[in-house]
């Protein structure tokens, strides 16, 4: 007879190999914004690992595309950049990084704007 231990970790491990042998997920997605512009979304997952890009346009010809990665654990961590341009050609771009854990998280992230002048900016907090 098998003792109670041993049964829970073979569930433990028949569990582990059923969950690795799930294949990557993947959505996409693209449809009209209210205001005559489009906007499309893509996002995969494989494993514990999240990407994504989202690219918008507008309907007087603005741009902003991002595109971001985010990999699942006990602390979540997360990388985003992203850049736009308006309808008068003056552009924009950011990149922001986050973790976040059980009890406290953190955020960091720049910014670049039409004249070329960088702000950075970071950010705490306990949960």
């Amino acid at each position: 007879m098998l003792s109670s231990a041993k049964v829970h970790l073979f569930c433990l491990g028949a569990m582990l190999v059923a969950a690795a042998a799930v294949p990557a997920a993947a959505e996409e997605w693209q449809r009209p914004t209210v205001h005559g512009g489009e906007i499309s979304r893509s996002v995969s997952r494989e494993g514990g690992v999240y990407t994504g890009s989202t690219t918008r346009t507008g309907p007087n010809g603005g741009s902003y595309t991002s595109s971001s990665k985010c990999v699942a654990g006990v602390v979540d961590r997360c990388a985003r950049s992203y850049s736009g341009t308006g309808p008068d050609g003056q552009s924009f771009s950011g990149k922001r990084v986050s973790a976040r854990g059980p009890f406290r998280g953190r955020l960091a992230g720049s910014f670049t704007g039409p004249d070329g002048n960088t702000v950075f900016g970071s950010r705490r907090w306990r949960r």
